[in-house]
């Protein structure tokens, strides 16, 4: 699963290659609370990065990345770092579970989709990027469609050739411009469809037909391993149909700024760029690998186990894998492994496997005081969330310091007294805090909700009469 969020201006400003990596935590900790020496891991891998590319090909070529291994609970931020690396460094990044791959042949799947994964996430990325800088061009060809749509341009009138002291031959027809009353008229429909005056008019435009029959091609070598895809193959076999279709004059200029977009933008650049990204600053984060971790015992489960762990050993010692958009080398790709290692051991990993993740650090649990400042301190802190949420409906909200106080304590002994799930456990509390608030939020349009301490109490209280907390709290 992959996850991109919208860069701000602020962070656009960064120049990666300028950034150390004291600044580079400093830009993690407006997102992740704690988990100082994750932070420096990562940040000291991401800057490797840079001063290899700053090396010359043949010394950058014999470099490989320091592989990293997470080691703690759930919810305490392993993911979020590895993704907001990610995001600061623009590098196509994937989220996997390793257990995925537990039944290889059976239900799982092939470890090599990973990487292919990836490759499509990376592409995804580069057209984005592609289609912010033709975009204006595609909007002013597609208006320009949409115009010769509206109003045909008059054909122009059949004339003799006539020949020229020179000897030169011109066809009168085409020296003939554009009468200056039909300019005239095409800048005045120009004028109306930028200001939306002929958005509800209809015109008929040509379309491409997309419903192709679907085929599905089995081998011995699996769907996945053949990487076919038949409907892109169907439109250069038989040629791409169109059909005639009606629609409102807003619709038909996005469906042509779209075809135009489709047409400015270079597809094989975009998929060069795409590997070339994925090879020298793609990111793999590998979760779940302690649901992995076990040694051959002869029958079992522990033998599918290290099957799989065989299986993701060359992706992260560095291999070839087949795409379907050609070779895709794993040498130079960023693997961050994590997992809470409740049941198993890092050493519960085969050695070969162990070998590629030399980076180890151990995450701490969360204490009451990072429950507060999880609370308050990131960009996108569940207290703005919610107060954002609230104020679409005019509803004012604020939490008061003890209030929040409250919230934390409350995560923290559930926490202790349930299962450890982190900081996901503010979610469910602050969900049941404001259940009411959220419920009765339009009727309240216009209000200043104040949440304190009492009232949290209050939400609260029949949670804490009961001993089963697991009934409410997830």
């Amino acid at each position: 699963m992959a996850i991109y969020l919208p860069s701000t201006a602020e962070e656009e400003q960064l120049a990666l290659d300028e950034l150390t990596p004291r600044e580079i935590v400093a830009e993690l900790d407006k997102h992740v609370i704690g988990q100082k020496d994750a932070k420096r891991a990562v940040a000291i891998a991401l800057r490797n990065r840079m001063r290899r590319q700053k090396l010359t090909p043949e010394l950058a070529e014999e470099i490989m990345p320091k592989n990293i291994l997470m080691i703690g609970p759930t919810g305490i931020g392993k993911t979020e770092i590895a993704r907001r690396l990610a995001k600061l460094a623009n590098s196509p990044f994937l989220k996997v579970e390793a257990s995925k791959f537990t039944e290889v042949g059976y239900v799982g799947r092939d470890v090599e989709s990973m990487v292919r994964d990836l490759v499509e996430i990376a592409i995804d990325n580069v057209r984005e990027e592609k289609l912010e800088d033709v975009a204006d061009k595609a909007e002013l060809n597609a208006e320009e469609r949409l115009l010769d749509i509206l109003l045909p341009p008059s054909p122009a009138p059949r004339t003799e050739t006539t020949s020229t002291a020179g000897g030169v031959v011109i066809d009168a027809s085409t020296a003939l411009t554009e009468s200056p009353s039909a300019s005239r008229t095409r800048e005045k429909l120009r004028q109306q469809l930028r200001e939306g005056k002929l958005d509800d008019r209809t015109v008929e435009i040509d379309v491409r037909e997309r419903s192709f029959p679907s085929f599905e091609i089995i081998s011995n070598q699996g769907v996945e391993e053949m990487d076919v895809n038949i409907k892109d193959m169907l439109p250069s076999i038989f040629g791409q149909r169109t059909k005639k279709r009606k629609m409102k004059v807003n619709e038909a200029f996005e469906y042509l700024i779209q075809e135009e977009e489709q047409r400015l933008i270079d597809m094989d650049q975009v998929t060069r760029m795409a590997i070339e990204r994925v090879e020298n600053s793609g990111i793999v984060f590998l979760d779940e690998i302690d649901k992995i971790a076990g040694r051959e015992g002869g029958h079992g489960p522990d033998v599918s186990r290290e099957g799989v762990q065989r299986d993701i050993l060359p992706i992260v010692e560095g291999t070839t894998v087949n795409t379907r958009y050609g070779m895709v080398r794993t040498d130079h790709i960023l693997f961050i492994a994590a997992g809470a290692f409740h049941v198993s051991k890092p050493s519960d990993l085969i050695p070969e496997l162990q070998g590629r993740f030399p980076i180890r650090v151990e995450l701490q649990s969360l204490t009451m005081e990072d429950f507060v400042r999880i609370l308050t301190e990131p960009k996108s802190s569940l207290v703005k969330q919610y107060t954002a949420l609230l104020e679409t409906e005019g509803v004012k909200l604020e939490f008061t310091p003890e209030a929040l106080e409250e919230v934390a304590r409350f995560a923290f002994r559930v926490n202790e007294s349930t299962e450890n799930i982190g900081a996901r456990r503010l979610h469910t509390i602050m969900e049941r805090v404001l259940d009411e608030l959220s419920f009765d939020a339009p009727e309240k349009k216009g209000q200043q909700v104040m949440v304190d301490a009492d009232y949290v109490r209050k939400m609260l209280a029949d949670i804490v009469k009961d001993q089963d907390l697991s009934r409410y709290i997830l």
